[in-house]
């Protein structure tokens, strides 16, 4: 059934412009903020509702196959999509991927800095973020570094509007490294639910200015 509303909707898209044609598509996911995401193997463009290609295909777009789109965060994301203006990028730094945002241009306007992040919603999105704190050399003159993590809320611009929790056991070599689980969920503009360490939750108000 799924393939038969791919091969439906790429019936609809055949011209693209006065010349260009877009064609031997994989997928076409729904228009969200008046853009939609086209797949071609593993990378992923964006076309208009004229159905003109503004976004050029490019493989740092965040999506999974099989996504359980219930998940918070990055394992949620069944196709790159945009939200407040902003749609999920990753790239792959020491054997850890890192997640950032681009606008509806394609440039990169929130830097690769979170280990997990959801998408906008309402303006806001929520995030694992570390800092990598030099702690001085061991006797084999090896630098030694610690890191620290904070589960934050950001707005749209990428600022830092509240730090929610702080986020542990996370281990940052390539060989152990697993994306840690988000511990917070937005339940409204004013209001978030945090999950403790003892698994329970609580609703916290939000004091945004």
């Amino acid at each position: 059934m799924k393939k038969h509303i791919i091969f439906a909707m790429l019936a609809m898209f055949p011209l693209f412009g006065s010349s260009q044609q877009l064609s031997e598509l994989d997928e076409i996911a729904p228009f969200s903020e008046a853009l939609a995401a086209v797949r071609r193997g593993g990378e992923w463009g964006f076309i208009n509702e004229q159905g003109t290609l503004v976004i050029d295909f490019r493989d740092d777009l965040v999506w999974n196959a099989g996504a359980d789109t219930s998940e918070l965060g990055i394992a949620g994301i069944a196709s790159p999509t945009f939200r407040g203006g902003r749609c999920l990028v990753k790239k792959t730094l020491d054997g850890i991927p890192l997640y950032g945002f681009i606008d509806t241009e394609g440039k990169l306007v929130i830097e690769h800095q979170f280990l997990n992040v959801t998408p906008f919603s309402d303006g806001y999105a929520t995030g694992i973020i570390f800092e990598k704190v030099f702690r001085g050399e061991n006797e084999f003159k090896l630098k030694i570094f610690e890191h620290k993590f904070h589960e934050v809320l950001i707005n749209t611009s990428g600022e830092i509007l509240e730090y929610l929790a702080k986020p542990d056991q996370i281990q940052m070599t390539r060989s152990r490294y697993k994306t840690p689980w988000l511990r917070t969920k937005l339940l409204s503009t004013n209001l978030i639910a945090i999950r403790g360490g003892d698994n329970r939750l609580e609703v916290k108000k939000l004091e945004l200015h």
